[in-house]
C-alpha cells in the first residue's frame, strides 16, 4: 500500500501542514505532491480537480499494494486524521486514554471549524514578520486568540504534556501546528494572550524536526503569491519588520 498526499505552498497553506506534519512526525510513509498555487488565485484551483474532487487541498489518495483498484481518496484534513487512525490503531494519532481521545478529537473538530477571525487576521506565512499593535486586536480576534490559550491550557493541565493530550505528538497537534506558527509570524500575540504553559508548547512544537523541515521549504519559495501577501502585510496596526525570502 502507498499514500500520496496532495498539498500546497508550504509558506501559506495551513491545511496542507496539518496531514502533513502528522505523518512526517509519526514516520508514516507517503510522496508528497506539491502544486504551487497559480498567480490571482485562491486555494480553490480549478486545475486540481485532475486529483482532487473539490479542487483544493490537502488531498490524500491511498493506494493498494499492488494498485489493482482505484486508489480511496481523502480530501479534507479531518478526514485524513480518521482514516490515518483507522490504518494505524498503534500509532499516537489519538490517544489510547478514552478521556484524552475525547478531548484531542472535540479540539481538533473546534480547531477544524472555528477560529475565523485569527484565521483572517493572522494569515500563514511562515516567512513573514509582522509586528501587531493594540490596534490590530479587533474583539472578535481577541476573542479567538484568548480560547486557543484556554484550550492549550486545558489540555496542558488536563494530560501532563509536553504535547495537548499528553506525552506524545498527535492530530491535536498536528491541528494546532499552523497557529503555533502563526504566532511565529505575527509578533505581540503570543506576549499579550498566551500564558506560561502555553508559549512552553508553543516552544515545544515549534522546536519539531519536521516543523522546521516545513518551515525551512517555505521560506525556499521564493514566489509571491499576491492575494495572500496583501492579506497577511495590510490592515490597520501591523508592521512589516521582516521577511525571511529576502534572507
Amino acid at each position: 500500500m502507498s499514500y500520496h498526499l496532495h498539498i500546497t505552498n508550504k509558506n501559506y497553506s495551513s491545511w496542507s501542514l496539518r496531514p502533513w506534519i502528522l505523518m512526517k512526525q509519526l514516520s508514516l510513509l507517503f510522496e508528497e505532491h506539491l502544486h504551487p498555487l497559480a498567480p490571482g488565485s485562491g486555494f480553490r484551483q480549478p486545475q486540481w480537480k485532475e486529483f482532487s474532487p473539490v479542487c483544493h487541498v490537502p488531498c490524500l489518495h491511498y493506494h493498494a499494494a499492488d494498485h489493482s483498484s482505484e486508489p480511496i481518496i481523502l480530501w479534507e484534513s479531518l478526514a485524513i486524521a480518521e482514516f490515518l487512525q483507522e490504518q494505524f490503531p498503534d500509532k499516537n494519532i489519538y490517544p489510547k486514554d478514552l478521556a484524552a481521545r475525547a478531548w484531542a478529537r472535540s479540539a481538533v473538530a473546534e480547531m477544524h471549524a472555528g477560529f475565523g477571525s485569527m484565521r483572517q487576521e493572522m494569515g500563514m506565512n511562515v516567512s513573514l514578520r509582522v509586528e501587531l499593535s493594540d490596534e490590530a486586536f479587533n474583539e472578535d480576534l481577541v476573542k479567538d486568540l484568548k480560547r486557543i490559550n484556554e484550550l492549550w491550557e486545558e489540555g496542558l493541565n488536563k494530560f501532563g504534556g509536553p504535547f495537548l493530550a499528553g506525552k506524545e505528538f498527535g492530530a491535536v497537534d498536528a491541528f494546532f501546528a499552523p497557529v503555533v506558527l502563526r504566532f511565529g509570524s505575527y509578533l505581540g500575540a503570543r506576549e499579550r494572550y498566551l500564558g506560561e504553559g502555553p508559549n512552553r508548547y508553543l516552544e515545544v512544537v515549534s522546536g519539531l524536526e519536521g516543523v522546521k523541515e516545513w518551515v525551512a521549504a517555505g521560506v525556499a519559495e521564493k514566489e509571491r503569491h499576491e492575494a495572500h501577501e496583501i492579506e497577511n502585510r495590510e490592515g490597520p496596526g501591523r508592521v512589516v519588520v521582516g521577511d525571511l525570502r529576502d534572507e
